[in-house]
């Protein structure tokens, strides 16, 4: 049986990661998962709620040292738990805040400081291997366009996709130091901050800093190169408050398009390229680009697509099996691509068509918007015709001033009926808006509260 190791560092010296009382070696990481170990119960999954970067870390490894699987649903809600505790009977949830688990079984994280760490024998473990077939992690898709669906990752897979974007990004050839603004539960946020610690040999900051000032202060807390790992909806936020940013030397996006103007005026703010992930939960992440060079994207080494009629399959590589993607691909040559949206994003009205990304980047155009994004409703209107609805933030401005200005850059037809201002999107930690959300919002808004 292949085992492989937890981590590819082979100085167990080296900086794991930045706390906020200081850097943690390697060597340190490796204990503390030891120790967390120890106290676990001999049960079959490990709920990670951990909010701090490296807490998370050490408790996947210390589940791993005790054969677990660790589960990481995009969302903490109550109804998550209890749909997870209704299929995972044996679940633990570990925690180190004031997390309302409900009456699930939990541990809270363990103290450990500097100190306590001096204090130790300071023998250095060594590094872990586990099966590569081990069940490493179960993750759940953002519920984006329906329930949560559980994906299943073996170990070793999870580190060859650690690896793959590691050499995508040139990582393998200079580590940066990670900063992330999504959540490590979160596929993107547990690939592009903590598989990449892992097994592309970068550091990461313990913190999820949301705010553009906590951003500013993570960054500064971590030493150059610099990785920012974030999404369209914090970069814009971030850009937008105009203030004093610390050296970035790369900064990565995913979760959501990113239109060539946010990421030309990051690059232009930060001097950094701004580069792009696509994938999915359920396949992994596939490709990368520099969103500046063009629309095509390169596929990570090892990955592999294949058209089949009209759908694309993702497998190779790190995908597990084969992985039927949701967007409409067009293969170019050398392992090239271009998207152009998802499948369930097309419109068709009146036997005109487009796509949901298409018309919500033309609302973002619109001078006054700050956030916004056109739905399409579940139900039919009374006289059978689909009606387009548009939700849209935008402080100032009259539903009226909006639509007259994307009468000038959209089909009539696709026009919002009803546009509707609210002050706010319900977006959850990685930007996204789920559909049962906006479907809500749809019922509030529109089919019961009114125009």
């Amino acid at each position: 049986m292949t085992s492989v190791p937890l981590l590819t560092h082979s100085d167990l010296d080296a900086v794991f990661a930045w706390a906020t009382n200081g850097p943690v070696s390697v060597s340190d990481y490796v204990a503390d998962a030891y120790r967390l170990a120890e106290q676990l119960p001999a049960t079959g999954h490990l709920l990670n709620l951990c909010h701090d970067r490296y807490r998370f870390a050490v408790g996947f490894a210390a589940g791993m040292l005790r054969g677990m699987t660790s589960l990481q649903p995009s969302s903490q809600s109550p109804e998550t738990f209890r749909r997870l505790q209704a299929e995972y009977p044996d679940l633990i949830c570990l925690c180190d805040g004031p997390t309302d688990t409900l009456d699930l079984p939990r541990i809270d994280f363990p103290a450990i400081s500097a100190v306590d760490r001096k204090n130790q024998p300071r023998t250095k473990l060594a590094i872990p291997a586990f099966p590569a077939d081990h069940l490493a992690a179960i993750l759940f898709t953002s519920g984006s366009t329906g329930l949560p669906q559980a994906q299943r990752k073996t170990w070793g897979k999870l580190v060859a996709n650690g690896r793959a974007e590691a050499v995508a990004l040139g990582l393998d050839r200079q580590p940066h130091a990670i900063v992330g603004t999504v959540p490590v539960q979160h596929s993107y946020g547990f690939e592009s901050t903590f598989l990449l610690a892992l097994h592309g040999g970068c550091a990461f900051w313990a913190g999820k800093p949301f705010y553009p000032q906590d951003i500013a202060g993570a960054l500064a807390a971590v030493p150059q190169p610099r990785l920012l790992v974030t999404t369209p909806f914090h970069l814009s936020a971030l850009l937008s408050a105009e203030i004093e940013l610390p050296p970035v030397d790369l900064l990565l996006s995913a979760t959501a398009p990113l239109s060539t103007t946010l990421a030309a005026d990051a690059e232009a703010r930060t001097g950094a390229p701004m580069h792009e992930i696509y994938g999915s939960t359920e396949s992994g992440q596939l490709a990368s680009r520099r969103t500046t060079d063009g629309a095509a994207w390169t596929l990570l080494p090892g990955v592999r697509l294949e058209q089949v009629g009209e759908d694309t399959v993702a497998c190779a590589g790190h995908v597990e099996g084969r992985v039927a993607l949701s967007d409409r691909i067009e293969p170019l040559s050398d392992q090239r691509f271009l998207l152009h949206g998802r499948h369930t994003d097309l419109v068709n009205i009146a036997g005109k068509r487009t796509s949901l990304a298409y018309l919500n980047h033309q609302l973002g155009a619109v001078p006054g918007v700050v956030d916004g994004a056109f739905f399409l409703p579940e139900e039919e209107a009374p006289d059978g015709i689909t009606r387009l609805t548009a939700f849209v933030v935008a402080p100032g401005l009259s539903a009226r001033q909006i639509t007259a200005e994307l009468r000038q850059r959209i089909d009539a037809i696709f026009l919002p009926r009803p546009l509707v201002l609210v002050d706010k999107l319900p977006r959850n930690s990685t930007g996204k808006l789920p559909r049962g959300d906006l479907q809500a919002l749809y019922v509030e808004k529109v089919s019961h509260g009114g125009r």
